[in-house]
């Protein structure tokens, strides 16, 4: 068999694979360096180092792509399967696997700014948590002593908020928290100055966090995941006052009020003095004029009272109320003594009765009562036999007997089987 390393007489060059694909790497990295690429996301997978690891595809075919920890970190929004995107980097050669794939330098959503998308879901994943739900916002108190404010110390913000309340009442104390608004350190600074507020500062009454207007890349420290959960966990009421009235961000969402201006956050949590006043004036001259009313219609009772006669002879008064206390008197002891002589009557009648009935009295007119050696009543000759003591009691004394014969009743007559006494 020939030998494959020689051709036509001359010896053939034979690459190893580490140097075709060196070759390739070089090739390939040298004819794109620097590529847009446009495709749909797929099996995007963030790794334990921070890598970011996808595939962006379209109908016909699919690119491995990577971005590396500190740009992935750096993502305003989340990338997600499915998600059409613009991507920028160039093509590098990973010679262990023998495959290409696009080192990306900078992603952004197609047809929608990464900004916009960033807000969009985060505003989705904190909604699903309920930082937003009406139910756990907490009132700002009517009249507050002490506010915190959170801002920046050179911007137009603090500005605005020292002239409104000192304006509209001067006895609120301002505590400053001084931090920036705007950069990719403004977020974090944000939330620590809500969090050292609460440790810190639990006397006051509520926090004023916000800015000025500007655009949505400055306006962004007030987007983020870190404010919104500060916000969220601060046991001090929150009112968010960030850009101009056309700007919502998502602290606005999560603060207990929402603020269209600095200048509106002022006004909202302390009341106009001067409208103070009005309303206590108001309220005074309702007083007097109760108080008012209330004073002539006791001088009216007062007139009607000293007008009558018991109030200008009170002494009659007295003497004839004693002396109807007396008739009543006189007319229960009259009614009692007739009630209980007719209750005499009727005891007296009802013993007469008794009396009537009583077997004394049928003793009396001759008759007597027959007992057996027990004492029981006898009432047939059946109950005793001869030989058997008897006694008979009369209307005075008694008998005593012995039984010596006995007398039947007549056939058919009535046996007595009542019951012993």
């Amino acid at each position: 068999m020939a030998d494959p390393s020689v051709q036509n007489g001359q010896e053939r060059r034979v690459l190893t694979v580490s140097e075709l694909t060196t070759r390739i790497k070089e090739n390939l990295e040298s004819a794109f360096p620097s590529v847009y690429v446009v495709g749909e996301l797929s099996r995007v997978t963030r790794a334990a180092s921070g890598h970011l690891y996808m595939t962006i595809k379209d109908e016909n075919a699919v690119l491995n792509a990577v971005m590396w920890r500190g740009l992935a970190s750096a993502l305003k929004f989340k990338p997600e399967e499915g998600l059409e995107t613009v991507v920028h980097g160039s093509i590098d050669v990973y010679p262990p696997r023998g495959s290409y794939q696009l080192i990306v330098s900078w992603m952004e959503p197609k047809g929608m700014g990464a900004l916009q998308l960033a807000f969009r879901q985060l505003m989705e994943k904190l909604e699903k948590e309920g930082l937003f739900r009406e139910e756990i916002k907490k009132p700002l108190p009517p009249f507050p002593r002490k506010i915190g404010v959170v801002t920046s110390p050179t911007g137009a913000a603090i500005r605005d908020i020292i002239n409104v309340i000192s304006r509209r009442l001067p006895t609120v104390e301002l505590y400053l928290f001084p931090s920036r608004v705007q950069g990719a350190e403004a977020a974090a600074e944000i939330a620590g100055a809500m969090d050292l507020l609460n440790e810190k500062r639990p006397d006051l009454d509520l926090i004023i966090i916000g800015r000025g207007g500007g655009s949505l890349e400055d306006l962004w420290p007030f987007n983020e995941e870190i404010v919104a959960r500060a916000i969220h966990r601060s046991r001090i009421p929150i009112v968010s006052a960030v850009g101009h009235e056309i700007d919502f961000s998502i602290s606005d969402f999560a603060a207990d009020v929402r603020a269209a201006t600095p200048t509106e956050a002022a006004e909202i949590v302390v009341p106009d003095r001067v409208d103070i006043l009005r309303r206590l004036n108001e309220h005074r001259k309702r007083l007097t004029l109760t108080l008012g009313t209330v004073v002539d219609r006791g001088r009216q009772l007062l007139r009607s009272v000293t007008s009558r006669y018991a109030f200008r002879r009170p002494e009659a008064a007295v003497r004839e109320r004693a002396q109807k206390l007396d008739d009543i008197v006189e007319k229960v002891k009259t009614s009692f003594a007739h009630r209980l002589g007719v209750l005499r009557e009727e005891a007296a009648a009802m013993g007469r009765r008794l009396d009537a009935l009583s077997p004394l009295r049928v003793l009396e007119r001759g008759y007597s009562v027959t007992l057996t050696s027990d004492g029981r009543i006898l009432r047939s000759v059946e109950r005793v036999s001869r030989g058997d003591r008897i006694t008979s009691k009369l209307h005075r004394g008694e008998i005593l007997s012995k039984v010596v014969e006995l007398n039947e009743p007549p056939k058919g007559g009535t046996k007595d089987n009542a019951s012993e006494e």
